[in-house]
């Protein structure tokens, strides 16, 4: 019997920063957060999520912060995000 298991993408979603800074060039309203989930198929059934990565972007000065680089403030931003998506 063949089983076909592994992992794939999920669903990507992306989020406009609006009254974050990026630390880099210090322009407001141009940090767009992106994260995107990886999931365990079995099948090509998704079963369970493996991880999330998260990833923003300055549409100014083109610079990519990953999870480790976030500021607070950028991290406080993306927490309201998800907070928002759950209640409705």
């Amino acid at each position: 019997m063949i089983l076909f298991l592994g992992t794939k993408p999920g669903k990507t979603t992306s989020k406009l920063l609006q009254n974050v800074a990026c630390p880099y060039c210090e322009n407001k309203g141009t940090l767009t957060a992106v994260t995107s989930t990886t999931y365990f198929h079995l099948f090509w059934i998704s079963l369970f999520r493996v991880g999330t990565n998260s990833t923003i972007s300055c549409s100014h000065c083109k610079r990519t912060y990953y999870e480790d680089e976030f500021t607070e403030e950028m991290q406080h931003s993306i927490e309201i995000g998800k907070s928002l998506k759950q209640k409705t």
